[in-house]
């Protein structure tokens, strides 16, 4: 029988890839660019139905470079878990959200994990991608395939390597982002890092599962600190009449010793705002509390709220009151360019306004419907579909805010039809007109509205 290393080689292994989100249909769809034969599996119907007609639901993965590899055959889609029994190689890629209260929720892993056990054979090797905290691979996945009564390292291999998408990021993709791999054994570690080569980016060893799940939380807990310092930053050079987004970027000139972060609504997606958590979780089972992590959630949290007093603001210059005013929020997507609205700030945003009685529509080019609410900020359910941005719609508005800088957005119309706007993520920047009007995020409010809009009502 050829070892599993002999057939990524000459590019014969058959490699599978469950869930096929916004990281495993990248995935699945780089190996396939690869040379391999790749099976996709997914519990969602629609997403199976759709790449079996060669179509992309995702932005990331274009329908032209899609459909070429599910018209030939290589890449394949499917409900039916059996397909798993006669791969050589299986990569989990699916969601780890965390509860209510910050909790870790693994049962999507677990339940994948579970799917694999029951048809794992010899020879297979076995990969996690989902980012989650430190001691999962060997603490929750590996016990599970073990009760197959294989071992790992010695019948299968088992190995983490933690998912680098950023969505809408059209240089760095799941083909030509460098990886990182721990495995549970050395050969588990060597196989992993063999497979991943195959893309042609950089794959980066390191001695565990642990150390590889460590990495991913480090990455993106380094960006939630620094994005929380500059919210705080932001929050002081108001009050100081200082524009941070001058302060930035006149910081950015120095070739060495520093990185621009930007101050902005919240954070949002699948990973900022989610693995910092997975973290601090786990640091508690080891007497340690991540006071800096948890700071910087705090202060990144706080930033909605923020953004709805600088509304409130605006409003009462203009003598209006919060109670019934018509509120338009811009952008609702977690980052611009992007259709994924998952953790937005612009959830807690609109719940803030539909709490203190504002009337809230939204317009969002990549989110056709943003629902909110059925929490402890805003009891209630609510369903909201984008409405266009017509002259109608920003004239009616008392106020717009502006969540997410989408750059398909014609700003200098927005500033010249709308009566007042909060620009949360410097959106309008480039705008040369509208002074008075525009409450800019990390910047000084201005001195007064104009004289015409005093008093309005529109």
């Amino acid at each position: 029988m050829r070892s599993l290393e002999d057939k990524i080689a000459d590019r014969t292994a058959h490699v599978a890839v469950v869930g096929l989100g916004y990281v495993g249909l990248p995935l699945a769809a780089a190996f396939a660019k690869a040379g391999y034969q790749v099976s996709g599996v997914d519990v969602d119907e629609d997403k199976v139905l759709s790449i079996k007609a060669g179509k992309s639901y995702i932005p990331d993965v274009r329908t032209e470079d899609l459909s070429p590899h599910v018209e030939s055959g290589r890449l394949t889609a499917t409900l039916d878990c059996d397909v798993l029994r006669a791969v050589d190689a299986v990569f989990i890629c699916v969601p780890t959200p965390f509860d209510a209260q910050r909790t870790p929720d693994l049962s999507f892993i677990e339940s994948a994990s579970h799917i694999i056990r029951s048809r794992l054979r010899r020879g297979q090797l076995v990969v996690l991608q989902s980012t989650t905290y430190p001691g999962t691979t060997e603490e929750v996945v590996l016990p599970i395939l073990e009760k197959s009564g294989l071992k790992a390292g010695v019948d299968f291999f088992l190995g983490f390597s933690p998912e680098r998408i950023d969505p809408g990021n059209e240089r760095w993709t799941a083909y030509n982002t460098p990886k990182v791999v721990g495995g549970v054994t050395p050969e588990s570690t060597h196989l992993t890092v063999t497979l991943l080569r195959q893309m042609g980016a950089l794959v980066h060893p390191v001695s565990s599962t642990r150390a590889a799940e460590m990495a991913k939380l480090l990455e993106n807990t380094f960006r939630a600190v620094n994005i929380a310092l500059v919210n705080e930053l932001a929050l002081i050079a108001e009050r100081m009449k200082i524009d941070l987004w001058e302060v930035i970027e006149a910081a950015k000139t120095k070739p060495f010793g520093f990185m621009p972060f930007y101050p902005g609504p919240g954070v949002g997606g699948h990973c900022i705002p989610v693995d910092p958590h997975y973290l601090s979780w786990k640091a508690r089972e080891y007497d340690f509390y991540t006071k800096f992590i948890a700071l910087a959630a705090e202060v990144n949290e706080a930033m909605p709220y923020h953004v709805v007093e600088l509304a409130t603001e605006s409003l009462s210059r203009g003598r209006i009151p919060v109670n019934g005013a018509h509120v338009l929020v811009v952008g609702v997507a977690f980052k611009p360019g992007v259709d994924d609205a998952r953790n937005s700030p612009a959830t807690r945003v609109i719940e803030l306004l539909l709490n203190r009685g504002a009337q809230v529509s939204y317009h969002d080019p990549h989110v056709p419907r943003f629902q909110v609410g059925n929490d402890v900020f805003h009891r209630a359910n609510v369903v909201l579909d984008s409405v266009p941005l017509t002259d109608e719609v920003l004239s009616a508005a008392h106020c717009v805010v502006i969540v997410t800088g989408h750059a398909d957005v014609d700003y200098e119309r927005l500033v010249e039809q709308a009566a007042r706007i909060v620009d949360s993520c410097n959106a309008t920047r480039a705008v040369q007109t509208g002074e008075g009007k525009i409450f800019r995020l990390g910047a000084p409010l201005p001195v007064s509205l104009p004289d015409r809009l005093l008093g309005s009502s529109s």
